[in-house]
């Protein structure tokens, strides 16, 4: 099963990691100390720096942000790229993916874990 969790509350206690923590972000999460992490950081499944800078988290722009940011991941899935394959695999199991954005509802952790749990269903 496919989880999302925001970074900073795993590392107060207030969110549990299921199974394997991948972060999400790009960028590394501020406030967070690389040591504090034991999870996998994989960046290259991240929305691109283009699509980041321009959704900048305006819930207005969410329904194209994931229309987008999809795409983006069926590129990469069609590429093959190394993360994206990692993840198709870590996620047969429990997986937690992890995300810095301050908007539970509106981040690319959602977007991720819908298009990981479709093409899991596809296979």
């Amino acid at each position: 099963m496919i989880h999302t969790a925001k970074v900073h509350d795993v590392l107060r206690g207030d969110a549990t990691v299921h199974g394997r923590g991948v972060l999400t972000d790009r960028l590394w999460p501020r406030g967070v100390a690389k040591a504090d992490m034991e999870w996998a950081w994989l960046k290259n499944v991240a929305p691109s720096t283009e699509l980041r800078k321009w959704y900048g988290h305006d819930p207005e722009k969410w329904t194209e942000f994931r229309k987008r940011y999809r795409a983006e991941l069926d590129e990469l899935a069609a590429e093959g790229q190394e993360d994206v394959e990692k993840l198709l695999q870590w996620a047969e199991d429990d997986l937690t993916l992890l995300y810095g954005a301050a908007d539970r509802e509106h981040n690319q952790a959602i977007v991720l874990a819908e298009w990981l749990t479709k093409r899991l269903h596809k296979s």
